[in-house]
């Protein structure tokens, strides 16, 4: 068993390296601002993935040409993809959206944009939209699906269904636009058995790209505050990159795997705290499916 990875692929998409620098637009949440609640989800804490440079005061320019500064140290000769991360990035009006997306794109060096949003946040127009823009450049859909449960995505009070999610992920597809999906595996009610399920629910949408994420109990989140009060036991390393195992043998072998673990502030993490990066965890888990491969 092999998986189809990220990096590869993008650079055969683009035919150089890029690298994603993320972009906090100002954007805000129906889940927050009290459209459908107030607190967000259990799980969400956005700081854990809201870089230094990241500064929604700054213009969208401004803070990809920081971004730019601090990858260049690294990267002299690299190319650029905006990734509007932070929040629900096509909650907005058309109007608004494609100022700032076209702002991006007019950067020096950004080949692209990844667009991170929700499954209920999206229009038709502004799906038409990336539909013509996915014709002059790099674009990449991706939606927060987390779980196709109904009873987590209640649980977690994410404020949309599984079936929205589908639909969503469908109605891009059919524009031509590319669509990634985001995933939360180690929700504590969730059996072996349903997660092998929602694997099968998910190698039947037509996704280009999927993250996959263990689950993280972060501070400051209503999902922590749950934990400290009746902790309940998280899957070993050992354990995690078992179901993983299971959930990748179900995809199809044409999905590209983005990633496969979230990499949050240690010191924000109250569990699971196994400090491996995504690449380190990519490594296990290909010497595992070379070690399981059937000897000719």
């Amino acid at each position: 068993m092999t998986f189809r990875e990220f990096g590869p692929w993008l650079q055969q998409q683009l035919g150089c390296k890029v690298q994603k620098i993320s972009v906090n637009a100002g954007f805000t949440c129906p889940n927050r601002d009290g459209t459908l609640g107030s607190g967000g989800c259990t799980f969400c804490n956005n700081q854990t993935f809201n870089p230094a440079y990241c500064k929604p005061e700054l213009s969208v320019a401004a803070q990809l040409e920081e971004g730019k500064r601090f990858f260049a140290r690294k990267y002299p000769t690299m190319k650029y993809l905006a990734y509007f991360q932070a929040y629900t990035n096509t909650y907005a009006p058309l109007e608004k959206l494609q100022a700032l997306y076209e702002e991006a794109l007019r950067v020096p060096d950004v080949v692209g944009l990844v667009i991170a949003t929700r499954p209920d946040c999206i229009s038709d127009s502004v799906l038409r939209y990336l539909s013509e823009l996915s014709a002059r450049t790099f674009v990449l859909l991706e939606y927060g699906v987390e779980s196709a449960s109904e009873e987590t995505l209640r649980r977690v009070h994410r404020g949309h269904t599984f079936a929205q999610s589908a639909a969503a992920i469908r109605a891009a597809a059919e524009l031509g636009i590319r669509v990634g999906a985001h995933i939360i595996l180690g929700f504590p009610w969730e059996t072996h058995d349903e997660l092998m399920r929602q694997a099968d629910e998910i190698a039947r949408l037509p996704l280009t790209t999927l993250k996959i994420h263990q689950l993280q109990i972060i501070r400051g989140t209503q999902l922590a505050e749950e934990y400290m009060q009746r902790p309940w036991q998280v899957p070993s390393a050992e354990e995690y990159i078992r179901l993983v195992l299971d959930y990748v043998s179900r995809l199809p072998k044409t999905l590209v795997l983005e990633r496969f673990v979230s990499q949050s502030p240690p010191e924000m993490v109250l569990a699971p705290k196994w400090n491996l990066k995504n690449h380190e965890f990519a490594d296990l888990l290909r010497q595992r499916m070379r070690d399981e491969a059937p000897q000719a």
